[in-house]
């Protein structure tokens, strides 16, 4: 706790000195007045229409990188006109060589090329924009700013159209944004927030009609005004768009198993997608019983620690607005920065309950819960009122069990109900926040599943950002509250997991209770950050007490946990001798759990570079002291590790080429030589048309680690912790093939063989977890002491010549392959045809060691291991009743 009072008074001395800093003048804010017309024009990317030259065309762009504040080096045009219903935007690119111009076919929101675009704050909140840009190909990107520009959400797709043409003096887009995709009030039009942007691609130059200076605090608060819409009335979207999916998979036939005998199943199935205007400025969407069949994959993996691996959200009904439901009380990136109080995976997530098989019993498991049907309401007001709130019902899930005399059912998951809902309001300009979470998650159990999940949970937290001198300085504050209910079992569990450890035998600061049935915590986060200029430093402190929980709705690794961090970077962003720019940053950190104890301290740094010839190089590394971990030992007492560094580099040529070469590589090393390992991968992208790329991925890792946990016996009444020495290989490669025949009709192929192996040996158990000396905390077995049999090893450990107690074999083989192929056609927008194929393979076994050849024989053995194919054609049609 010393460390969080510290950190406390260093906030408090930080803000106080704030008010000292002096601030910096503001470019002067341009005006542009939108021309109302009455004959729309025709969007063909043409800009042959005499009503293109009733607006005012602009054309002074100012450099916004690589030379910060200077002229741009071609000249960009732009006019925008309105009517009743829609916005148009007409730019022309000029370009003294247009031979020059990188003209690139990709898929949506992946532009590549030349590109421009248009952000509007509708809202003029000087917090949210709206992106609707294109490529020199006619590729679409939009995205959503908020909280100033600092976050972006590349998945928000309105439906909006574009087309491009190139000339002899460059190139024009033509655009029909229509105000039903945008969010405003009556009566708001009478400013808007504008920007306009320009990428030179060859000269990797972006430019910006209102000019930001490269050391602004936030962008959507500088932007420029647009004048002339105060005629113009709020529209409400109202979108329905059914679909239809046919599906069919194929398997290896199991002539014993009823549920798969034939090798092959099929299915129909449907449903309803809608975007409803509640109000102006409110929009709901609607899904029911959604279907994800065109979503790839997940990375293949094989984790031997006690923690749940974090997997990004990839589909689209929860991609889009998230960062409005966002509420992270995580630092950084990676494990720690992850911690957030909704995490959407958790919605239709894999059944968690296991059906209980007699001998000559089979199953069929779904692998996916069902959605029944969700809604997502977000919206602004024009009093800086920020709203965000998802509801979502997942099926019953049962599994079917043939029990060789008949068939039964038994549920594996429970129907639920998810609930978040958040706001936020804005005051003076933006530069006090002030915001508010809540979820809950409700289970219908019966009295299996009841023994290991919660009947209910809970969160909510508060949080308060507030801005000093010209958004230079920040300090933010979120702190969260959470419940979860049950039954005693389910609550012993909660107690048990790896996030806490409550039944740790030396954990004299939490109460370990059988008898509980409900369990409450707290978490949250607390951070002062200095914005603008080269110089840049940030103060946070984290918390976690034991009792936090919020993996229901939410991901949380690990409670029990304070972690402070100091942080400081200089970024270098105008070209001078062999740079363009760069960054270094380097942090010190402590972490500590709520007994007192000094659980871990590091220092990390990091420095990247663009060179002049566009060349990137990076190169850091982290040093770690000795630690105390609470969870080593997997509920047993603390133990003592030693310390490590870590030395990471990349390096990627220019990324405007046809071929583009990366390299990365990360080495570690134990102080005790405990530990060590080193990973290295490289990927290759080509491009040898416009339309046409290919990219590959090989990644290559070698680890060993001296304490891998084994097991936990009980021998003459007393917990024996097993470890052992692993060595562990793995061999990867992602494969990607893009085909983009225009920018609405595109295919797109992802594959990834995996090979990975461990092997376990010399085993050893844990004799006094906190000596001084590395060695005289675990005694390993002797030749007398352990013989292997079959699948298991017998320890004979007080030399009778009988065995006291056995350990499993924990060696593995692991090798998949999945992949995934996907047709894509935007036929109109918000309408689409997808054509899938998805594939995966698996093989596993207990050798322990790799041979690429014959593993990758096992894989692909078409005669012993037959693969799980899933075709499906899925058809969508948007209708627009508004």
């Amino acid at each position: 706790m010393k460390t969080f009072m510290k950190l406390l008074i260093t906030s408090a001395i930080l803000i106080l000195l704030v008010t000292s800093v002096s601030s910096g003048q503001t470019p002067v804010k341009k005006q542009f007045k939108a021309t109302q017309i009455s004959t729309p024009p025709a969007i063909d990317g043409i800009l042959d229409e005499d009503i293109w030259q009733s607006g005012s065309w602009v054309d002074d762009f100012i450099q916004y990188e690589p030379y910060n504040g200077s002229k741009s080096s071609q000249k960009t045009g732009f006019t925008i006109l309105f009517d009743e219903d829609n916005l148009y935007v007409a730019f022309k690119a000029y370009d003294t060589n247009p031979d020059s111009i990188v003209n690139r076919l990709t898929r949506r929101d992946d532009a590549d090329g030349e590109q421009v675009a248009i952000i509007i704050d509708s809202f003029h909140d000087l917090r949210t924009g709206f992106l609707f840009g294109v490529s020199s190909a006619g590729v679409k990107f939009d995205q959503m700013f908020t909280d100033d520009g600092q976050d972006q959400d590349a998945s928000w797709d309105p439906n909006w159209w574009v087309k491009t043409s190139l000339n002899n003096e460059g190139w024009v887009a033509e655009m029909k944004i229509p105000f039903n995709q945008l969010r405003f009030d009556k009566n708001s039009g009478d400013v808007w927030g504008l920007e306009m942007y320009r990428k030179l691609y060859r000269k990797n130059e972006t430019s910006l009609w209102q000019h930001i200076p490269k050391d602004a605090p936030g962008l959507i608060h500088l932007f420029g005004d647009l004048d002339g819409l105060e005629k113009i009335k709020p529209h409400k979207i109202l979108d329905i768009t059914p679909y239809g999916v046919a599906q069919a998979e194929t398997f290896k036939a199991e002539p014993d198993n009823p549920f798969t005998k034939d090798g092959k199943k099929f299915g129909l199935n449907g449903g309803i997608d809608a975007k409803i205007g509640v109000t102006n400025n409110m929009t709901m969407d609607l899904t029911i019983n959604p279907d994800f069949g065109q979503v790839e994959a997940d990375p293949s993996e094989v984790n031997l620690t006690a923690y749940e691996t974090f997997f990004a959200e990839k589909r689209p009904f929860f991609i889009e607005g998230n960062n409005i439901t966002n509420f992270n009380i995580g630092v950084g990136d990676g494990n720690v920065g992850n911690d957030n109080l909704f995490y959407s995976r958790r919605i239709g997530r894999n059944p968690h309950g296991d059906p209980d098989l007699e001998e000559g019993w089979h199953s069929d498991v779904p692998k996916f819960t069902p959605i029944l049907g969700a809604a997502k309401l977000t919206g602004k007001t024009k009093d800086g009122l920020s709203v965000g709130f998802v509801e979502a019902v997942t099926s019953e899930v049962e599994a079917r069990v043939d029990t060789a005399g008949g068939r039964i059912s038994e549920n594996v998951e429970p129907l639920t109900n998810y609930l978040v809902g958040r706001v936020q309001r804005d005051f003076k300009e933006g530069n006090t926040i002030l915001g508010g979470i809540f979820t809950s998650t409700n289970r219908n159990l019966d009295d299996n599943l009841a023994s290991f999940m919660h009947k209910s949970a809970y969160t909510g937290g508060l949080d308060f950002t507030q801005y000093f001198r010209d958004k230079k300085w920040m300090f933010n504050l979120n702190a969260a509250m959470s419940q979860v209910n049950g039954t005693k079992d389910a609550l012993k569990n909660t107690q048990m997991s790896s996030a806490r450890y409550y039944q740790r035998p030396d954990n004299d600061y939490t109460r370990f209770d059988t008898t509980r049935t409900s369990l409450t915590g707290s978490g949250g986060r607390m951070q002062i950050q200095k914005l603008d200029g080269h110089f840049n430093m940030m103060g946070v402190i984290s918390w976690k007490t034991p009792g936090f929980e919020t993996n229901d709705i939410g991901y949380l690794r690990e409670a029990d946990q304070i972690l402070s961090v100091f942080w400081v970077g200089y970024h270098q962003w105008n070209p001078k001798g062999i740079y363009r720019n760069y960054n270094i940053n380097t942090d010190v950190y402590a972490l500590n759990n709520f007994g007192g104890d000094l659980t871990g301290k590091g220092f990390e740094f990091n420095m990247n570079m663009t060179l002049k010839n566009f060349w990137e190089v990076q190169i850091g590394g982290n040093l770690e002291g000795s630690n105390l971990s609470n969870g080593k030992l997997r509920g047993g007492s603390m133990m003592k590790l030693p310390g490590d560094i870590n030395v990471f580099g990349w390096i990627s040529t220019d990324r405007r080429k046809k071929l583009v070469t990366e390299f990365s590589f990360q080495t570690l090393k134990g102080f005790q030589n405990n530990s060590s390992g080193y990973n290295c991968k490289m990927e290759l992208e080509y491009k040898p048309t416009n339309f046409i790329s290919f990219n590959i991925s090989p990644a290559y890792s070698k680890s060993f680690n001296d304490l891998q946990y084994v097991t936990k016996v009980t021998y003459n009444g007393n917990d024996k912790y097993i470890f052992a020495s692993i060595n562990q290989k793995t061999l990867s490669a992602s494969l990607r093939a893009n085909l983009n025949v225009s920018p609405d009709l595109t295919l797109q192929y992802w594959g990834q063989p995996f090979i990975s192996s461990g092997k376990y040996y010399d085993h050893k158990y844990i004799i006094d977890p906190l000596a001084n000396e590395y060695s005289d905390r675990f005694h390993t077995y002797s030749i007398g002491e352990i013989t292997y049999d079959t699948d298991h090893y017998n320890i004979d450990q007080n030399a009778d010549s009988n065995s006291d107690y056995t350990i499993d074999n924990k060696s593995f083989n692991v090798q998949e392959f999945l992949s995934n192929l996907v047709i894509r056609w935007e036929y109109n927008p918000g309408s689409t045809i997808y054509l899938v194929w998805s594939q995966t393979r698996s093989y596993s076994g207990k050798i322990g060691t790799m041979d690429v050849f014959d593993n990758l024989g096992d894989l692909f053995d078409k005669d012993n291991n037959t693969p799980h194919n899933m075709f499906l054609i899925k058809f969508s049609y948007r209708f627009s009743l508004n």
